[in-house]
């Protein structure tokens, strides 16, 4: 492996981040993880949920995938990776938070919309995954109509995708047991690339709102 900056990048980390934080790094070794919440969202890139939220080592259990989508609770022995880390964290974890995280300009909205995967034999999983945002992309479309500004669609749909899988979440009777009992909050989250902010969904009003308006 060429050095893309990824191995300087990393001997950096051990000399001025580590070397700053080691007596918190050796309470994670030898305490285990203990983190704050179960946080949900997309593979993108530009999407560093530590960075966005200023969070330590050890507070996020972190699940990416394409969308930040949540499939569906499934009872049956195949492989189902988001749906393993959902489990690991509600029920050995025992996180009290979790959080499903979109955010603008999501290549997997846009994806559903162009159908840009649908012929591409290489991308046979992606397209099957994105099926998991169909109901958003139709909700969007009823609310602002077949010929609205790609833009609006885009940015809404974005937004009904986060309820959408939240919903499909509360699919798994762990997770919907503790909701129920009180002992786990879900929020739905969407992070703005160009300005950081994010806005979250308030289920009593049905729309996001700037979380700085929780403080």
């Amino acid at each position: 492996m060429k050095d893309c900056g990824l191995i300087s990048g990393n001997e950096l980390f051990q000399k001025s981040y580590v070397k700053a934080h080691e007596k918190e790094f050796l309470k994670l070794v030898e305490n285990g993880q203990n983190p704050k919440a179960l946080y949900i969202g997309c593979s993108d890139s530009r999407v560093v949920p530590d960075l966005m939220t200023n969070s330590a080592p050890g507070d996020l259990f972190v699940i990416r995938n394409i969308g930040n989508f949540v499939a569906p609770y499934k009872p049956d022995e195949d492989f189902h990776s988001t749906a393993s880390a959902i489990e690991y964290a509600v029920s050995v974890l025992k996180v009290k938070n979790i959080i499903v995280c979109g955010h603008t300009h999501c290549g997997a909205i846009e994806a559903i919309h162009n159908k840009s995967c649908s012929d591409d034999p290489e991308l046979v999983h992606t397209n099957t995954w994105l099926t998991l945002g169909e109901k958003a992309k139709s909700q969007a479309v009823l609310a602002l109509g077949p010929d609205a500004d790609r833009e609006s669609l885009f940015r809404l749909t974005e937004k009904l995708s986060v309820v959408s899988q939240i919903e499909n979440l509360l699919t798994y009777p762990s997770v919907k047991k503790r909701v129920d009992n009180g002992t786990i909050s879900i929020h739905g989250w969407v992070y703005d690339i160009g300005s950081g902010e994010i806005d979250y969904y308030d289920p009593e009003s049905s729309q996001f709102l700037p979380i700085s308006s929780l403080k």
